[in-house]
């Protein structure tokens, strides 16, 4: 029986008798529930349509479930009914229907490699859109990637890879965008943008082409992850003028591709990045996400774009409260980043994934980022466990204070050899030196000139390889680890607590996904029936994990 009756509720007795006309209930073999465990019960099964009724005696709203509606005078007087909800009715379908996925569920593109193929595949394979991280690593790296996901694309599932803003090698930029072009990956992740370059918009505009219905047609879709208006307002734009006629005239893109370019955003998905792992500029999504809706309103009404603008929501996304509050605010999918970087198939080294397990919400702090050091730009950071951040803001300082290298002072520059470079810094520099010889002769010759940006470089060694040294998972550099992470992760070590999901061994993609979803979904069924005002117990706004599975 799902109802317990007490003196204070009313009890399975026929309700007394309503309007011929009303709709009511009328219970299979069960009646109505109105206790707050029976209704608990009920919530955590949202794939149950519901019918919300009232008891007209106590006025007490409860739920009916596989009963009959009709107009009997003997039923339950309904309220409203609610049909069975799943995950994938969280987000906004278009968003499913463009880009051919399940769950309105994205897995973020974790530099250097950590978001890898076997994560990306695992997140096709479950009905999400993965990205590939690509940014630092290899041309070579990449491509060997991209060859190994094209596999994803004979199957018919949807992935992406990572295009980086790299301000420092505008070349390997480009060289990125060739390859992706060449073998036709139609969707990039472009993050850390704070202006647009021809390499971004070459790769948004190429194979834009007018279909049978007259309709303009993308071949390209852009992800851009953004964290202010003013950036968020550039991919809501369409691409620049003058950057479309550079690449007409330099045979980059077709004429017509320019035109067409005109009457569209340069990104129809816009990835709302509150306070997460990595680059970041620590917003609150509460107050980011309306703010960039807003703002995506005005720029579709002004330009009459003749599709509707998508915005994500990432950061901060560590337990389905989150997930839930993210598409409450009105997001079409979500992104999820830190805590897929502890996932089983994540890049990141075994003993990473054990320190991201033990975090706490307070266990993150900015530091230094390798990519742009010399522009004073931060990432955060894991902080337990690890001495990076103050390591790095160490080398910040020496850098602000020093014109060169020769000029440290003799502590702190024994300071910085023992800590952070284990050798000398003259043989630290001959190091830094043979990479870049082979990465960038042009780089080394602008070192010999300016001492400052030998300075730069070598301080930015340390800093990029100590994201290097966690994922090779090096014992003896563990307390350089440098582990992007945000705050999602504690609040997801908090929430798995006690279950399955809490042993490093069974966090998978899928699980961590699949759990957040179904939770979210959950919490958004105890929203719905509370504002039906219905009675509802606290812990209904909590899920625990449990193994799912995909349905079919």
């Amino acid at each position: 029986m799902h109802v317990i009756p007490s003196p204070q509720e009313p009890t399975l007795g026929k309700p007394s008798a309503v309007s011929p006309q009303a709709l009511t209930w009328v219970p299979d073999q069960v009646g109505p529930a109105f206790h707050p465990s029976d209704i608990l019960e009920l919530i955590r099964e949202p794939r149950s349509p519901v019918a919300v009724v009232e008891d007209p005696q106590s006025g007490h709203r409860g739920l009916g479930t596989n009963g009959q509606l009709g107009l009997t005078p003997d039923g339950w007087p309904v309220l409203a009914q609610l049909p069975a909800m799943y995950p994938e009715w969280l987000g906004d379908r278009g968003f499913a229907e463009v880009h051919r996925v399940r769950y309105p569920y994205v897995t973020g593109a974790m530099a250097n490699g950590i978001a890898t193929v076997a994560l990306v595949k695992a997140a096709a394979e479950h009905g999400f859109l993965g990205f590939f991280g690509a940014a630092g690593l290899s041309l070579v790296r990449v491509e060997s990637a991209i060859q190994e996901l094209l596999h994803l694309t004979e199957l018919g599932l949807p992935w992406g890879s990572n295009l980086i803003h790299s301000p420092n090698d505008p070349a390997l930029e480009e060289a990125i965008v060739d390859m992706y072009l060449r073998y036709r990956v139609q969707r990039v992740s472009a993050s850390a943008y704070m202006s647009l370059t021809p390499a971004l918009v070459r790769y948004a505009v190429h194979g834009l082409h007018v279909d049978s219905h007259h309709n303009i047609q993308r071949t390209n879709y852009i992800f851009a992850k953004i964290s202010r208006p003013e950036v968020a307002a550039r991919f809501l734009e369409p691409p620049p003028p003058e950057l479309l006629k550079q690449l007409v005239e330099g045979g980059l893109i077709q004429a017509e591709e320019a035109q067409l370019a005109q009457y569209l955003p340069l990104a129809e998905d816009i990835t709302v990045e509150s306070d997460s792992g990595g680059h970041t500029d620590n917003q609150a999504l509460g107050a980011l996400f309306p703010t960039i809706a807003r703002l995506r309103d005005q720029k579709a009404a002004e330009h009459s774009y003749p599709r509707s603008i998508r915005l994500g929501a990432a950061g901060g996304i560590g337990a389905p409260s989150a997930a839930a509050s993210a598409f409450g605010l009105g997001a079409a999918y979500i992104l999820t980043g830190s805590v897929n970087q502890a996932a089983v198939e994540s890049g990141l080294g075994e003993n990473g994934r054990k320190l991201l397990a033990m975090a706490e919400l307070a266990d993150v702090t900015m530091a230094p980022a390798a990519d742009m050091f010399e522009m004073g730009v931060d990432v955060q950071v894991l902080k337990r466990g690890t001495l990076f951040a103050q390591r790095g803001h160490l080398l910040r300082s020496i850098y602000r204070r020093y014109p060169s290298l020769e000029a440290i002072d003799q502590s702190e520059r024994v300071r910085i050899e023992t800590a952070c470079f284990h050798k000398d810094l003259e043989t630290a520099w001959a190091d830094t030196a043979k990479y870049w010889a082979q990465r960038d002769p042009n780089e080394l010759a602008r070192a010999e000139r300016e001492p400052k940006h030998k300075m730069a470089l070598l301080f930015r060694a340390y800093l990029g390889q100590a994201s290097r040294w966690a994922i090779d998972d090096r014992p003896d550099r563990q307390i350089d680890y440098q582990i992007w992470c945000g705050p999602a992760m504690g609040a997801f070590n908090h929430w798995v607590k006690g279950s399955y999901l809490e042993s490093v061994h069974e966090r998978t993609v899928g699980q961590i996904g699949l759990n957040l979803l179904e939770g979210a979904t959950v919490i958004h069924r105890a929203h719905q029936l509370r504002a039906l005002g219905v009675s509802i117990p606290p812990e209904a706004f909590d899920y625990y994990p449990r193994p799912l599975a995909v349905e079919n």
